[in-house]
């Protein structure tokens, strides 16, 4: 009986544990009793729901959520094939690593900046984001691709397996919890320097320019909302991901 009472366990304690914060944030809120440094929960889901009502805010969440989508996308197809072969060859891994570790140790504001000289606006939330996502993926398949049992390969090289089999049999199912698990912490972090890239450039349609204006117009209440919304689509995306991935693992075995 046990085992089966800790789903709902968890299920109760999630609830309540988001409104405790709630209940944080609206005590810290009634206790400072400034809207423009802190405002309540109520008045932040006010202007959520009048934001909510209007075309152009959907239309900057489909702006932003595409800027991310195509800088992920590509950063994942560029860190799975590079990574892959710099996991296999040696004097690829010692060329590309000081170029990842130079981008994970740049600030984030400098490559928002060197992008808005380099590319138009509505490119550099794509560019930065791709930029900052690959380094993650790169290691993450590079240590997958380390991690395979060379016992299997020299096995597979006793009996001639073609490259085909060795690469789905052996190097996939030793790569995939390592790339899984970069695709999630990029996930997230793609939001955020895509967003804050959005903030600096100010494209058309995006939700970093709402909050830019909010800051501008001292609208505490809608910069807090739009701040909400970009942390609920960065978790919503990462749990979607999360089951999708574990859906996945369940049919392969």
């Amino acid at each position: 009986m046990r085992p089966s009472t800790i789903p709902n366990n968890k299920k109760i304690a999630r609830p309540l544990i988001i409104l405790f914060w709630l209940g944080v944030w609206g005590g810290v809120s009634l206790l400072i009793n400034r809207e423009i440094y802190l405002p309540s929960p109520i008045r932040t889901l006010r202007a959520f729901i009048e934001l909510s009502t209007t075309a152009e805010f959907w239309s900057s969440i489909a702006m932003t959520f595409i800027r991310v989508a195509i800088g992920f996308l590509v950063s994942c197809l560029a860190g799975v094939i590079l990574g892959i072969l710099c996991g296999l060859n040696r004097f690829l891994y010692d060329a590309f690593n000081p170029l990842a570790i130079t981008i994970k140790s740049t600030p984030v504001m400098s490559v928002i900046i060197i992008a808005l000289i380099w590319f138009q606006s509505g490119q550099v939330p794509i560019f930065v984001c791709f930029l900052m996502c690959f380094p993650v993926i790169w290691t993450n398949v590079v240590q997958g691709v380390k991690q395979v049992d060379k016992r299997l390969l020299q096995m597979a090289k006793v009996y001639k397996v073609d490259r085909w089999h060795i690469l789905k049999g052996i190097y996939i199912p030793s790569l995939t919890p390592y790339l899984m698990a970069g695709i999630i912490t990029s996930l997230g972090f793609g939001w955020k320097v895509t967003v804050a890239a959005e903030v600096l450039s100010s494209p058309k349609y995006s939700i970093g320019g709402h909050l830019y204006n909010a800051k501008v117009y001292l609208e505490s209440p809608e910069l807090f909302a739009w701040t909400s919304v970009v942390i609920v689509l960065s978790f919503a995306f990462e749990y979607l991901f999360k089951r999708i991935a574990a859906n996945m693992t369940n049919h392969s075995h």
